[in-house]
């Protein structure tokens, strides 16, 4: 029996489509949000696996959570396009039996560098420069007197893949003392990607960038409030290219708008994109994009290979390399077996 894989609109990059379609053991159907509501809530019930689009492109009634997994009861896996899987209910899907896999990793570079270049345009200030000139006046060059980076102090909030990066960037090209906070990792494990294991207070008074590379999940949404943004200092900038939501926006106006904090690069917010009269895109000391941080030719052909290859490797019966939910797995293995005839790999010890 062959496994039914679905998903809407094309993957990041054709290379995975084409990899999962060589194969003998998936059929891989696209689905198109136009298509008749039968048509589609037939497709997903048939559904083995689904590849599921970040929050900008997904469209209701099609996140995965407890609604959608009522409606598609042959679901066994689920796996987002990036490295975040906020679109996910994982433990509905556990509960239910379903492992959910993202492609953490696989975008690092693109979103380090880009979380550096903020950093970088917001101190030299290389906006406010360009509008000067563009407004036609001959702009007071000492007015936009910026700063360098070199010798700084950065403090990385969540020190995993794309954390880890940014310390090496930082560190190696401009010998910056990095700083990182993070729940999970002893402070061995910190110091072996590159950082000093401190407090979330001690990182925000210290740092002259404070930069965010954490999940989106209840213990970090509104995590960067007011109170946060109070300890940082007036000098300091804020750097988001994790999730919205993690970071209070109109917290962030309002110590903008009183000079607490230096400025802010913005790349993700709680509506995305955020309107034009977003309160945060009217400072001249904001640099937002559309969370796009992660998108570079590069970065989409890596995570469509190796969502492909998870796939390929899920239907194969292997353990992915990237579970989120290693709990579901002894449920998860029980219905694989009744679905196609065989048992998959025992989680490893």
């Amino acid at each position: 029996m062959k496994a039914n894989l679905v998903h809407f609109l094309p993957f990041a990059n054709p290379v995975g489509e084409a990899m999962i379609d060589e194969t003998n053991h998936i059929v891989r159907r696209r689905l198109d949000f136009a298509a008749p509501r039968e048509e589609l809530d037939a497709a997903m019930a048939a559904a083995h696996g689904y590849h599921v689009l970040p929050r900008v492109e997904l469209r209701e009634p099609w996140f995965f959570d407890a609604d959608l997994l009522r409606r598609a009861p042959n679901l066994l896996a689920a796996s987002s396009t990036g490295a975040g899987y906020d679109v996910i209910d994982v433990e509905a899907c556990t509960q239910a039996g379903v492992i959910v896999c993202h492609q953490s990793g696989t975008n690092k570079e693109a979103v380090a560098e880009h979380a550096l270049g903020l950093m970088l345009v917001l101190s030299k200030r290389i906006p406010q420069a360009d509008k000067a000139l563009r407004r036609g006046a001959a702009p007071d060059r000492f007015a936009l007197t910026g700063s360098d980076i070199i010798g700084k102090t950065v403090g990385i909030i969540g020190i995993g893949q794309i954390g880890t990066r940014v310390a090496e960037l930082c560190r190696g090209l401009f010998r910056m003392t990095v700083l990182a906070c993070d729940p999970f990792l002893t402070a061995a494990e910190v110091a072996a990607r590159g950082a000093v294991k401190v407090t979330m207070e001690e990182l925000l008074e210290r740092s002259d960038f404070v930069t965010v590379h954490t999940p989106r999940d209840a213990t970090t949404l509104g995590m960067m409030g007011a109170a946060q943004f109070a300890r940082m200092k007036p000098t300091a900038y804020f750097i988001q290219t994790a999730r919205g939501g993690i970071h209070d926006e109109a917290a962030l106006a309002e110590a903008l708008e009183h000079g607490r904090i230096a400025g802010a690069g913005l790349d993700v917010w709680v509506t995305e994109p955020p309107p034009a009269d977003h309160p945060l895109l009217r400072f001249e000391n904001v640099i937002a994009s559309p969370h796009n941080a992660g998108i570079t030719h590069e970065a989409l052909h890596e995570m469509a290979r190796a969502a492909a290859e998870q796939w390929i490797g899920i239907f194969r019966g292997e353990v992915p390399p990237r579970l989120v939910n290693p709990e579901a797995w002894p449920r998860y293995a029980a219905r694989f077996r009744e679905a196609f005839g065989f048992a998959p790999a025992d989680l490893p010890r």
